[in-house]
């Protein structure tokens, strides 16, 4: 099913730090700008559809506007067997079919208006770095996270804690992946069990800017991909 989608109102997602700089509750402000929502229906000239792929069942969305093609594709996990908590990792891939090169850059995250900052990823055998992390919390083991190993989601490209804020280039006629992952930043019923399996309740945001444009993805919680763990 394809859609048509308006320039709106998005909610941009920021946090309010202490001096210490632990986040202490999050708020968001409100910004005019040239938003593309997957879902919303209007008259602009962009189009949202969905891919479904026939060997696992796993859903994936679409954002196409002036020949960018931004896809995306969200998974969870908990975070070990000794710490509670969700882990949420997301992937896109941003197609370039114009005739110049585009930047990208990470745009926001957060659940039922929870925001989220990217956690720093560390790989094993390579030298963690411990001014971009001073709590366990803040970075995630890449080789441990099931998302990842279990090939759902790519591992070729991330916005991570140090590298949230950067951008990078996508070349006319080509694309690029880059994935993120985030700890639930709600305390308390963040799950939902039944017989058929767990999820995250709640609805997920994403949003990534391509070219000036905002490309925001929504999910209910209960889309998401169970990785394993």
């Amino acid at each position: 099913m394809r859609m048509r989608w308006p320039t709106v109102v998005l909610a941009v997602f920021s946090i309010i730090a202490s001096a210490s700089g632990q986040s202490v509750g999050p708020t968001i402000r409100v910004d005019t700008v040239s938003s593309l929502v997957w879902g919303e229906d209007a008259p602009s000239g962009a189009t949202s559809s969905s891919i479904t792929d026939p060997v696992n069942g796993y859903s994936s969305r679409r954002l196409t506007y002036g020949g960018i093609e931004v896809t995306s594709r969200v998974g969870f996990e908990p975070i070990s067997r000794n710490e509670t908590g969700t882990l949420v990792s997301y992937t896109t891939i941003i197609a370039n079919s114009t005739g110049s090169p585009v930047s990208a850059r990470f745009r926001g995250f957060g659940i039922d208006s929870r925001t989220a900052t990217p956690l720093t990823l560390v790989r094993r055998g390579k030298k963690h770095k411990a001014k971009l992390s001073t709590n366990k919390s803040d970075s995630v083991e890449l080789d441990k996270m099931h998302c990842f190993t279990g090939g759902f989601l790519p591992d070729e490209r991330f916005f991570s804690a140090d590298l949230a804020s950067q951008s990078f280039s996508v070349a006319p006629q080509t694309a690029q992946v880059v994935s993120t992952v985030f700890r639930d930043p709600r305390e308390y019923g963040s799950m939902l069990c039944s017989v058929a399996g767990c999820y995250p309740t709640g609805t997920i945001r994403y949003a990534l800017n391509v070219d000036g444009h905002d490309y925001v993805f929504v999910w209910p919680g209960s889309s998401a991909a169970y990785c394993g763990g």
